[in-house]
């Protein structure tokens, strides 16, 4: 159910230039270096238009396949007619919009991360690791887990998914903004991810930690080596580089504990393609991939409990802020939801 807002778009626009300009203002004042963070594939400038090509690619080459089998045409002339009806000039501007929004929020977000470590010294794993303790009755949920779900194959499976995020965020951006056939919904999903950068850092700044596996390693010395020690290893160095000096070295900082973004990133997608009707095979997808990266979290020890619980918290805040600035009714599509249920009973009955 939407509400109307004429211009959904705005809101995602203005809050990466609202976050890029803190950035800078932040850079600025320090005297620290703006990062590309993320320079795999080329500078920016050459990779962002291959990630729009490939996606529009995606997005019309099977359609224009599967019609022209099903007609006998020409697949050339069938793409043709594909491009005509999802790429009109209006669609395409706002599909680049969303991805430009989307890409200047990111890296205002990720080079506001790699500034924490120089603009504060204050650490609170100490306090988050005792509270997690008394929880647990004096036992670490990680060893926890470990004794659950064994240091063995367990492992591997985390960190496959864990790392799988990786490229979960663009594929999930693709499927909103390109795949979609109502780019108010994609809009929602944009907004929705910016609004995450930017709680996320704010809360970084506000109670800044590490993490239990930089906080006591020892926890964690039986798991094997898989992706994400090897990640683990890399973020500790890029940061003892970063703290060396801004000429030193061209590295990102990318360690921060309190809230997990992880969490309530995939938090966010799942819920609004719930709160969207998607089929229910991707929404049970989409809710496992949740479930299975907050045990990662833990299982490897990037999060305490409490900074899921905070991605969570985040993640909700985020589908509902973002689908009140796309007109989306959050309030009726929760309703709705929890609707059916009941209704599948009554039909059963």
């Amino acid at each position: 159910m939407t509400t109307t807002v004429r211009h959904p778009y705005l809101w995602a626009i203005g809050l990466a230039a609202a976050f890029a300009m803190l950035t800078i203002l932040v850079a600025f004042a320090a005297d620290l270096p703006l990062r590309d963070p993320d320079g795999i594939g080329g500078p920016a400038g050459i990779r962002l238009p291959a990630l729009v090509a490939l996606l529009f690619c995606l997005d019309v080459v099977p359609r224009a396949v599967v019609r022209a089998r099903r007609g006998g045409g020409s697949v050339l002339r069938t793409l043709h007619e594909v491009v005509d009806e999802r790429w009109a000039l209006r669609r395409s501007a706002l599909v680049l919009v969303g991805l430009l929004s989307f890409y200047v929020t990111y890296v205002a977000y990720r080079n506001l991360k790699s500034f924490l470590p120089v603009l504060t010294s204050d650490l609170h794993d100490r306090s988050l690791m005792e509270l997690e303790r008394v929880a647990a009755l004096g036992t670490d949920p990680a060893t926890i887990l470990h004794q659950i779900l064994g240091t063995g194959v367990a492992a591997y499976v985390l960190s496959h998914v864990y790392l799988f995020f990786l490229v979960f965020v663009p594929i999930s951006l693709a499927a909103a903004l390109v795949w979609s056939r109502d780019l108010r919904r994609g809009y929602w999903y944009v907004t929705a991810l910016g609004i995450n950068w930017v709680l996320g850092t704010a809360v970084y700044f506000l109670l800044p930690a590490m993490g239990p596996i930089y906080a006591e390693p020892t926890l964690f010395t039986a798991l094997p080596a898989t992706g994400v020690s090897e990640l683990q290893a890399t973020l500790l160095a890029e940061r003892a580089e970063v703290l060396a000096g801004p000429g030193a070295t061209e590295a990102v900082q990318g360690i921060a504990a309190f809230p997990s973004l992880h969490v309530s990133i995939a938090f966010t997608a799942a819920a609004i393609a719930t709160l969207v009707g998607l089929p229910r095979w991707v929404n049970s997808s989409l809710w496992g991939f949740v479930g299975l990266t907050t045990l990662a979290t833990v299982y490897f020890g990037w999060h305490y409990v409490v900074d899921d619980i905070a991605g969570v918290a985040i993640g909700a805040v985020a589908v509902w802020a973002g689908g009140l600035a796309t007109g989306h009714d959050v309030i009726a599509a929760v309703r709705r939801q929890l609707a059916r249920p009941a209704q599948s009973a009554a039909r059963l009955t």
